[in-house]
Order: C-alpha cells, then structure tokens, then sequence
C-alpha cells in the first residue's frame, strides 16, 4: 500500500465518521450565531431604551454601558460556540480573568475616578451650569466626565479634578434651590442708636431690587465688639441674583449710614501704666 492509498483512506474514513458531526456541529454554531447576534442587538436596543426612558442616566453614560454590555454578550457568544465544537474554554476563561486582573491592577486610579463617575451620571448631585464647591474648588459647572469634573471659577480659571476626589469629599451645590440668603455685616460706634440703625436698614433693604418677600429680610445684633455692635443683615435672593443683591446690600449700607450721619467706629485706645 503507497502512501497516496492511505491518504486516500484516512480521507475516506473522515468522512464517513467524522464528517456528519462536524456538519451537524457546523450548523449548530452558524445557528447559535445568526439567534444570539439578534438576540444580543434586542438586548442591547431594549437597554438602551429602558435608560433613555429613565432620563436619569447621561446620554454618554449610556451609550458607554451598551458598548460594554455588547462586547460582554459577544464573547459570551463566541465561547460558547468554541463549546460546541469541543474546544475547552477553560483556558480561554483564566486567561480573560487574569487580563482582567492586570488592566484592573494598571488602570486602578483611573478606574476609582470611573466607578465614581458611573454614580455622579446616576444620582446626579449637580449639572452642568451648576455653580458648586466640590474638592475645596468653587465655580461653574464646565463639564461632568466619567473621569473627572471641569469646573470654570469666579477669576476664570479652569479647575479639572477626579470624580473620586469629588465624590468622596462634600458636595455643595449652590443652584439646586431657588432662592438663597445673602448673609452681609455692618459695624457701627457705640454712639449709635443699634435699634435706629436696624430700622433704617430695614426699611432699605427691602428696597434692593431682586430681593424676595418671603423668607422676609432680617437685621439683627449679631455680636458686640470693642468698636460697636456688629448688625448682621440677611435677606434672600433668586440664585442667579445672589451677587448683584450681595453687592447692592453693601451698597446700600455706605449710603444708609451716610445720610444717617453715622460716625464711623473706631478702636478704643488702651492706656498704658507707667
């Protein structure tokens, strides 16, 4: 027997044992690839609807979390296809968790400021035009980013910082509310009337432009010092409105006490003993 006979046998043989089952698997793959490819698109199509639905996760956030859920159910798919052909997926499963394992180990930093973002895009604690004081920083909200936060400040400085560090730090978001009190001072001698003063304030106050009736505006003592009582005016403003009424009130403190004709207060000279 040459060897082109038993080449020819070893084919023949193939073909009459092993042939129909690789058919039969061939076919079984090509179905579980055609069924999982449209079921994997409905999924993902379903997902996104259900978040675009919801309205409380971010347009990027989500096309990011179906990108993730498509790649995942993909290489579910493609395993489990290897299955049917009889090639052990074992191995090709250790060797993902430990790539996974490694990016993970890499990528650790950026992955806190990641997960910190995915909960910022969820429970939204501000947005962008927000004026906030996150991580010691305050300023307008630029841009909110899975990894990190862009803030624009008063002076016009662009902050940039990760969402872990905004996270785990306090939050103060200044245009969550409607309205906000502006909280100002004003010092005047011991020679003064305090309740005189407080009346005029009064009645000026409630004058500024942009300051609302209800909560109604304030003056009070707010402490005593070695120049004067200290008077602490409190009114209330529409958050956009907070600075000019902040301003207006200091303003209009100058003026008030101008015409009032009120000294202005000096330090007590200490005499010293010989």
């Amino acid at each position: 027997m040459n060897a082109t006979t038993f080449q020819t046998q070893e084919v023949w043989q193939f073909l009459t044992t092993q042939a129909p089952t690789f058919a039969l698997r061939a076919a079984l793959a090509l179905l579980v690839w055609f069924v999982g490819r449209w079921l994997i698109r409905w999924l993902v199509r379903v997902l996104g609807r259900a978040l675009e639905r919801g309205k409380k996760v971010d347009a990027m956030l989500s096309k990011y979390l179906q990108s993730i859920v498509h790649f995942a159910l993909n290489l579910i798919l493609v395993l489990a296809i290897l299955d049917i052909f009889g090639v052990s997926t074992t191995s090709f499963a250790a060797l993902l968790a430990g790539l996974g394992l490694a990016i993970g180990t890499a990528w650790g930093g950026l992955l806190t400021h990641f997960s910190a973002g995915v909960f910022m895009q969820v429970l939204r604690p501000y947005k962008i035009g927000d004026v906030v004081s996150v991580g010691g920083v305050t300023g307008v909200v630029k841009d909110l980013g899975l990894f990190g936060t862009t803030l624009v400040t008063g002076d016009n400085v662009v902050a940039i910082m990760g969402n872990n560090k905004v996270f785990s730090d306090t939050i103060k978001n200044y245009s969550a509310l409607p309205t906000r009190r502006v909280e100002c001072t004003a010092k005047i001698a011991h020679s003064v009337d305090a309740l005189e003063a407080i009346e005029r304030l009064k009645n000026a106050l409630s004058l500024i432009p942009h300051v609302v009736t209800d909560p109604a505006p304030t003056v009070d003592i707010l402490q005593f010092t070695p120049e004067g009582p200290l008077l602490c005016l409190y009114a209330y403003a529409n958050t956009e409105d907070y600075w000019q009424v902040y301003f207006d009130i200091h303003k209009m403190i100058v003026n008030t006490f101008k015409q009032a004709g009120y000294p202005v207060p000096e330090t007590p000279t200490v005499q010293r003993t010989v």
